[in-house]
């Protein structure tokens, strides 16, 4: 089994949170979460509007340390939701601070009906990875944390996962991560 890390950066309703905690349970990898020194405040149309803002001028937000060092898996899956059709400053911030090569990321990112390019994004933030098994997870276009994308889609996804990190628990649906 190669060693994995699942590293996210979620705000508001935790939806990219939820979809990690699901892929670490699944594929047995360590979990990490990516926080600003400053963190967002206000309403969901409050952080919406400053993320707006800050996508608009490419601003890269100053991180606190992760408590892995991510130079340490083989396997690395990046979660962002969509901000204004690509990916969080903040997780952009983070790719852009790392070395990618030999390293297989596994692209995901959640999105309330407006996918963009965060993808595309986050691949070329990644220079000289490989990709695996990229994720789209849709939630309702309201900020909300309903799921729009097949439970049995995710399923299939967090499988493909499992089995490229060589086989680990059955994923946990409620995204709950189970105890050792």
């Amino acid at each position: 089994m190669k060693r994995m890390l699942v590293v996210y950066y979620s705000v508001s309703n935790g939806n990219t949170r939820r979809i990690a905690r699901q892929m670490a349970d699944a594929a047995g990898a360590d979990l990490a979460e990516i926080q600003t020194v400053q963190p967002y405040e206000g309403t969901y149309s409050d952080i919406v509007e400053q993320g707006k803002r800050e996508v608009d001028r490419g601003y890269r937000p100053a991180l606190k340390p992760l408590s892995v060092r991510p130079e340490d898996y083989d396997v690395i899956a990046v979660g962002t939701p969509t901000w204004w059709y690509t990916m969080a400053p903040a997780v952009a911030a983070f790719l852009e601070a790392h070395d990618w090569k030999g390293r297989t990321v596994i692209p995901f990112r959640t999105h309330g009906g407006w996918p963009g390019h965060t993808l595309k994004d986050m691949k070329a933030a990644c220079r000289g990875a490989e990709f695996s098994c990229e994720g789209r997870i849709q939630f309702d276009s309201s900020g909300g944390s309903q799921m729009m994308t097949e439970e049995k889609k995710l399923r299939q996804w967090l499988q493909k996962i499992r089995d490229l990190n060589g086989g680990s628990r059955e994923p946990d649906p409620s995204g709950e991560r189970q105890k050792p």
